[in-house]
C-alpha cells in the first residue's frame, strides 16, 4: 500500500541509497518467473529475500491438483522445489522454475536463490509437506518424504502388512464358513488350515532365523505349480458341490483330513524351530559358519521332518474337501516334488559336513514313502 507522497501504484522506489528515481515496475506474479524488478533500458535489480518471503506469503487462488510447475495444488513433482512447503500463493509455482534437487546451489535466479536459501537443507525435511493447504503424512523423510516416494524399508514393511491382513481376512472368512450349516463348512476348514499355514511360515521364518526374512518367507508365491494345484482344487470342490453336493458332506473322511493337516503342520513347525537358524526355505549351496548338522528332537525321527510334515498337509488339505481328483494328482505331484528336493539337499549336507552326514544318513530315514534320498557309491 503506497504511502503519502510516494510514487504511484505503478511504480517501484529504488532502494539502498541507489537515488531516488522511480521506474516502472514488473510486479512479481505468474509471468515474471525471475523475480527481478526495474524498468526496461537497464539491468534489473533483484529482490531482497524478504520482498521474496512477502510476494510468496501473498494469498493467492491456489491451483487445481496437478497443475503448476511444482503441483502447488497435488503431489510435488520430481526434481521440482515443493512450493507448498515455501508458501502458500500460487505465484511460488512459478516463481520457482525446476532445476533438479532441492538445493540451494542448483536455483537459478535470484529470488529462486532467496527461496532456496529459506528451506532446510537436503534431508533434513520432515516427513510432511503442504498439499494444497493441507498436511499429508509421507512414509519417511528426507528428499524422499518430499517427493511422496517410499523407500526400500517402508515399502517392505507396508507389503508385509498387507499380506498378514489378507491372510488373516481368509482365516476369519474360513473360521465364518466352518460354523455354517452348508455344505461349504468343510471348505472352510480348508481357508483356516491355508491361511494358517502361511502365516505360520513367515512368523516362525522371523523367530528363528530373522537373517533370511523376506516376503517369499510367506510361501504366497512359492511357484506357478503351487498356485495352479491350489485353484484346481477351489474349481473341483465347487463343481462338485454343485452338482453332487452330499459327497462333501463325509464327515468322516474330512475329519481325517483335518488330522493329516493338523499333523503335517505341527510336525513342520517343530522341524523348523528344532533347526534354527538352520532352517531356510531355499536350498544352500554354500555352507556358513553358523550350519550345524541338526540330528535332535524331531531329526532324530526324520531326516527331512519338514518335508514330511508338508507332505501330509497338502494331501490331508484334499482329503478333506473330499476331493478325489486334486488329491490323488496331489500325491503324485508332492511326491516327485520332495523326492527331487531331497536328493538336492543331500548333495549339499554331504558337500558340507562329508561323513558326519552319511552316518546320520544310515540311521535315519527320510520319513517320505518310498523316498531314500540320494545314492552314495563309495
Amino acid at each position: 500500500r503506497p504511502s503519502p507522497g510516494s510514487p504511484g501504484p505503478g511504480t517501484l522506489s529504488s532502494e539502498r541509497g541507489f537515488g531516488r528515481r522511480s521506474a516502472q515496475a514488473r510486479p512479481v506474479g505468474r509471468r515474471d518467473s525471475r523475480g527481478y524488478s526495474g524498468g526496461r533500458g537497464r539491468r534489473p535489480k533483484p529482490l531482497s529475500e524478504a520482498a521474496v518471503r512477502r510476494s510468496l506469503g501473498r494469498s493467492q487462488r491456489p491451483e487445481r491438483h496437478g497443475s503448476g510447475r511444482a503441483g502447488l495444488g497435488g503431489a510435488p513433482q520430481p526434481g521440482h522445489l515443493p512450493a507448498g512447503r515455501v508458501g502458500g500463493g500460487a505465484a511460488a509455482a512459478h516463481a520457482l522454475r525446476p532445476a533438479g534437487p532441492h538445493r540451494a546451489g542448483a536455483v537459478r535466479g535470484g529470488a529462486e536463490r532467496a527461496a532456496a536459501a529459506a528451506l532446510p537443507p537436503a534431508g533434513a525435511l520432515p516427513g510432511s509437506c503442504r498439499f494444497g493447504g493441507s498436511t499429508k503424512r509421507l512414509w519417511g523423510t528426507g528428499e524422499q518424504g518430499v517427493h511422496g516416494r517410499w523407500d526400500g524399508a517402508n515399502l517392505a514393511q507396508f507389503l508385509i502388512a498387507i499380506r498378514a491382513c489378507f491372510l488373516g481376512f481368509v482365516f476369519g472368512c474360513g473360521l465364518l464358513l466352518s460354523f455354517s450349516q452348508s455344505s461349504w463348512n468343510h471348505f472352510g476348514w480348508y481357508m483356516c488350515s491355508l491361511s494358517l499355514f502361511h502365516y505360520s511360515e513367515y512368523l516362525v521364518t522371523a523367530v528363528n532365523n530373522p537373517k533370511s526374512l523376506s516376503l517369499d518367507s510367506f510361501l504366497l508365491n512359492h511357484s506357478l505349480e503351487y498356485t495352479v494345484a491350489a485353484v484346481s482344487s477351489w474349481i473341483e470342490f465347487t463343481v462338485e458341490n454343485y452338482f453332487w453336493p452330499e459327497m462333501k458332506q463325509i464327515v468322516w473322511l474330512s475329519v481325517t483330513g483335518l488330522l493329516m493337516v493338523v499333523f503335517g503342520e505341527c510336525l513342520r513347525k517343530a522341524a523348523m524351530f528344532t533347526a534354527g537358524s538352520n532352517f531356510n526355505h531355499v536350498v544352500q549351496n554354500e555352507k556358513s559358519e553358523t550350519h550345524t548338522l541338526v540330528t535332535s528332537g524331531v531329526y532324530a525321527w526324520f531326516r527331512h521332518p519338514s518335508y514330511v510334515g508338508w507332505f501330509y498337509w497338502s494331501i490331508g488339505t484334499q482329503v478333506m474337501l473330499a476331493n478325489p481328483i486334486c488329491g490323488i494328482a496331489y500325491a503324485l505331484t508332492v511326491w516327485r516334488f520332495f523326492r527331487d528336493r531331497t536328493e538336492e539337499e543331500e548333495i549339499s549336507l554331504i558337500h558340507f559336513f562329508g561323513e558326519e552326514y552319511l552316518e546320520y544318513k544310515k540311521k535315519v530315514p527320510t520319513g517320505l514313502p518310498f523316498i531314500k534320498g540320494v545314492k552314495v557309491e563309495l
